[in-house]
């Protein structure tokens, strides 16, 4: 065994937080704005925890051949993961960046088709989820809201 090809990356130091910072920032791009999160664990959690997963795995079966390369992986995806959060806490404007904002899918009992259409749920996904609310139809609803993380939230007629 060579301690060498264990420890010193065979790619630059720039180029591992590059690729890394490239990665990151193209898959949280994807999920941000083409994705829910999943259940009640917000889209940057998921991401955070597939390409560390990812990255640690190539530093440990030798893809990149060194412990290093693999630790600067994970380093920058959890900078990048770090940096977001911090910044859309510490500036309200950038709180878009990774908190999706809740889609209106009923208004006073009516479906709203157009925002339905773009988050792609059916009458009866709808209608299924209504019912677990304990609501037999859109017409008990005076809002439906599909939130960033996924779940219906539901505001009952009176």
């Amino acid at each position: 065994m060579d301690l060498a090809d264990v420890f010193l990356p065979q790619a630059t130091l720039l180029e591992i937080f590059l690729r890394g910072t490239a990665i990151y920032l193209v898959l949280f791009a994807y999920m941000r704005f083409f994705r829910r999160s999943a259940g009640g664990i917000d889209v940057a959690d998921v991401l955070v925890v597939v390409l560390m997963a990812d990255a640690a795995q190539s530093g440990l079966q030798g893809m990149e051949h060194s412990v290093i390369g693999g630790l600067l992986s994970v380093a920058t995806i959890a900078f990048w993961d770090y940096l977001i959060d911090w910044l859309a806490w510490r500036f309200p404007a950038l709180r878009w960046l990774n908190r999706a904002k809740p889609t209106l899918l009923i208004r006073d009992g009516q479906f709203l088709n157009r925002n339905m259409r773009a988050e792609m749920i059916t009458h009866d996904e709808l209608r299924a989820q209504l019912r677990q609310e304990g609501l037999a139809g859109p017409e008990e609803v005076k809002a439906a809201f599909l939130e960033g993380d996924g779940k219906l939230s539901v505001v009952k007629k009176k």
